[in-house]
C-alpha cells in the first residue's frame, strides 16, 4: 500500500513539473519565428545564440529584423536584439508562476506521502 501511494504521488508531481516547464522556443530559421506572441510592455528575459549574457528587457515591439525594448521599467537605455542572436525567450511573471506552483504541487505531494505512511 504505501509503495502504491508513493508511486502514485511521484508520477502526479513529475506530470505537473514538467507541464508547467514550458517556455517559448524559437527554431533556427529566423523565417518561421513569429515574434507576434511577444506583448509591448512585459518583462521577457533573452536568452542569445552566441552564448553571451541573458537580458533582461521591457518589451516595446519588433522592428523589420529586431526586437527593440528597454533595460527595465525605471531604466529608459534602448536594448535592441537582433532575432538572428535569439535562442529563447521567456515571460519572466509566468516563471515565477511556474516556480510557485512548483513548490506548492512538491509541498502538497510531500504531505501525501507523509500523511499516508503514518495512516499505515
Amino acid at each position: 500500500m504505501k509503495a502504491s501511494v508513493l508511486l502514485k504521488s511521484s508520477l502526479l508531481t513529475s506530470l505537473f513539473v514538467i507541464s508547467s516547464c514550458a517556455t517559448t522556443k524559437y527554431s533556427e530559421d529566423v523565417a518561421q519565428n513569429n515574434y507576434s506572441n511577444l506583448e509591448a510592455g512585459k518583462i521577457y528575459v533573452v536568452t542569445p545564440r552566441d552564448g553571451s549574457k541573458k537580458q533582461t528587457i521591457l518589451f516595446r515591439n519588433v522592428a523589420g529584423d529586431n526586437i527593440i525594448g528597454t533595460k527595465g521599467k525605471k531604466d529608459s537605455t534602448e536594448v535592441v536584439i537582433p532575432k538572428t542572436n535569439i535562442a529563447s525567450v521567456k515571460d519572466r511573471s509566468k516563471a515565477r508562476v511556474t516556480t510557485g506552483a512548483v513548490v506548492i504541487g512538491a509541498a502538497a505531494a510531500a504531505a501525501i506521502v507523509i500523511s499516508s505512511s503514518r495512516a499505515d
